[in-house]
Order: C-alpha cells, then sequence, then structure tokens
C-alpha cells in the first residue's frame, strides 16, 4: 500500500510539471529585454561627470507595452572646438521592432563649446500596441558635429 501511495505521489507532481511546462510553452511574454550598443563619434559619453566610465551599451532590462526607462548620460567635448550633437538608431533586430519602440533624448540642440560635458537623458519608449516581439537590439549612434 505505501508503494501504492509513493508512485501515486511521484505521478501527481510529474503531471503537474508537465502541465506547468506546456502551458508556459502557450503563454505569450508581456516583458521585452534589450542591451543596446552605444557608438559616440567625435565625443566622449560617460555615465559619470568626471568623465571616467565610457558608456558602450545601454541595458534596458525588461520592458512593458507602454513603459518607458531613462538613463542619464554625460556628454564631453573634450576638442577644442565647439561641436552640435545629433542622434540615430540602427540594425533593429528584429527590424518591426522600430514601429514599436522610440528613442529620445534630452539634448535640445545647444552648442557644446570645448572642454565641456552636460548631462543627458536618453528615453527608450515601447508602444502600448507593441505585438509578437519578445526581446529585441540595436546601435545608438551619436555624433558630433563641428559649428562652424
Amino acid at each position: 500500500m505505501p508503494a501504492v501511495i509513493a508512485v501515486m505521489l511521484i505521478a501527481g507532481i510529474l503531471s503537474g510539471l508537465i502541465i506547468v511546462n506546456v502551458r508556459s510553452l502557450y503563454q505569450t511574454s508581456s516583458t521585452i529585454s534589450s542591451v543596446g550598443t552605444f557608438k559616440a563619434i567625435g565625443i566622449g559619453v560617460y555615465w559619470d561627470e568626471d568623465s571616467t566610465r565610457i558608456v558602450n551599451t545601454l541595458d534596458w532590462g525588461f520592458l512593458t507595452a507602454g513603459s518607458s526607462k531613462s538613463f542619464t548620460v554625460y556628454i564631453s567635448n573634450k576638442g577644442a572646438l565647439p561641436l552640435t550633437l545629433t542622434i540615430s538608431t540602427s540594425n533593429w533586430n528584429p527590424s518591426t521592432a522600430s514601429n514599436y519602440l522610440t528613442l529620445k533624448w534630452s539634448y535640445n540642440g545647444q552648442t557644446l563649446d570645448a572642454d565641456t560635458t552636460i548631462p543627458v537623458t536618453i528615453t527608450l519608449t515601447v508602444s502600448p500596441s507593441i505585438s509578437g516581439i519578445n526581446a529585441f537590439d540595436f546601435d545608438i549612434t551619436a555624433v558630433a558635429t563641428y559649428d562652424n
């Protein structure tokens, strides 16, 4: 009798695990994740105002539909000439992710004088209507242009 009870207990546990595993195959994720590559051309982009920790990636972590996440970085003009900045995104994977994700920054076009560092907030916003994307990646490129 104890052997029968033990077999029934083990069978019940195993069937519960199978049901959980099958159920997880059909569930859709409500979160998406990414780590984005950050490229800086003509400027330095840092995590700190002292310009000691370079920004190479932005880990957006797990995001949900309708949410946003922001990072404050410090952009530094180590050169001798005043600059203006532009930002762009590229290499979206999957390519449809760019239809649902919007990248903005707080930089408003002001001149970045020589030997100056400014804080800039970069924000990624997820559309409330996002669907079919559970993970994504893309490149962010910030470019400095000489003001003549």
